[in-house]
């Protein structure tokens, strides 16, 4: 019993800024706008939240920077693939590879008096236990021992579903994504829509990665994200653009990434590298096995204009 609890929380706690990545994800892709960017936007999230929280001696401080530095980098996605009509894959691409350069860039400066932000002590999240709940077996060190972030996703992803399945704003987002040429004829702002939408996804991606060096991994190093923005973007498929299976998603690669923390703890043989893969490996075969056959795709809920351009001048 002791083992699946602390497996649990682990999984929850490593889950929790892939939840918000893939959430936003889900949104931006929900208008029709593909952002592979998702790697760069929470890898500068947790560098400028990192220095942020230094600076400021306050971790909600740099939260709050961090959201807003993704909502910048996806503004500028969005500007070039929506207004400019920009490849959506080419410019994502290119936002994860400007991010995770600049990041390195700033992460060497950002410290007092320019000093690199490596091996720098600031404020963090920690663990706050709540009462009663946080007693229940199993469940209670899992779900309610935890910190802020994950408790804010308590009340983002249930919200973040109803404004999408069941709210008239939520119901123009996904007319944007499934035919962008009948919502603006209905009187939908396409445009509108689609730059909120994508810009609502990178701050929930800033947040990620401010989570990352604010609770996950106190601190800064090269490379923090680790490529959990692509996973974050995998589990976007997975969870068939619903929220709630972001979280189902979430957990599974958070499980698993406990299990080999787990047996690396215990002394196993399997070499470290190789349990280190886990996570990645599981994600690759998901993926290949729901999305098989071409055939599925929209079976699987997939918005149909995802990724194409709209010219309302080409409006037929």
């Amino acid at each position: 019993m002791e083992l699946v609890t602390s497996v649990l929380a682990i999984a929850v706690f490593a889950g929790a800024s892939l939840v918000y990545a893939a959430v936003g994800e889900i949104v931006t892709e929900r208008a029709g706008v593909l952002n592979l960017g998702v790697e760069g936007m929470m890898i500068m999230g947790a560098v400028t939240a990192f220095a942020a929280a230094v600076a400021s001696g306050n971790a909600m401080v740099g939260v709050v920077v961090g959201g807003v530095v993704g909502g910048i980098m996806a503004l500028v996605h969005a500007f070039a693939t929506i207004t400019l009509r920009a490849d959506q894959v080419v410019s994502g691409l290119a936002l994860t590879l400007a991010g995770g350069g600049l990041a390195s860039f700033l992460g060497q400066r950002l410290g007092p008096g320019g000093a690199p932000l490596v091996g720098m002590v600031g404020p963090r999240f920690h663990g706050v236990p709540i009462p009663w709940l946080s007693d229940l077996p199993v469940v209670g060190p899992a779900l309610f021992d935890q910190d802020v972030l994950v408790y804010l996703l308590f009340l983002v992803v249930p919200a973040v579903w109803f404004f999408v399945a069941r709210t008239r704003p939520g119901l123009a987002l996904r007319a944007v994504g499934e035919s962008p040429q009948t919502a603006d004829a209905m009187g939908i702002g396409v445009y509108r829509v689609r730059y909120l939408a994508t810009v609502f996804g990178g701050v929930l991606a800033g947040i990620a990665g401010a989570h990352l060096s604010l609770a996950y991994t106190p601190g800064w190093t090269e490379h923090l994200t680790g490529g959990r923005g692509w996973i974050a973007i995998a589990l976007v498929i997975f969870a068939t653009w619903d929220p709630r299976r972001a979280v189902l998603g979430a957990l599974l690669f958070g499980g698993v990434n406990a299990i080999q923390f787990r047996l690396q703890a215990e002394g196993t043989t399997i070499p470290a590298s190789l349990l280190n893969m886990m996570p990645y490996l599981l994600t690759i075969v998901v993926l290949v096995v729901i999305t098989r056959f071409e055939a599925l795709r929209h079976r699987l809920g997939a918005p149909a204009a995802l990724g194409l351009a709209y010219d309302r001048e080409e409006r037929t």
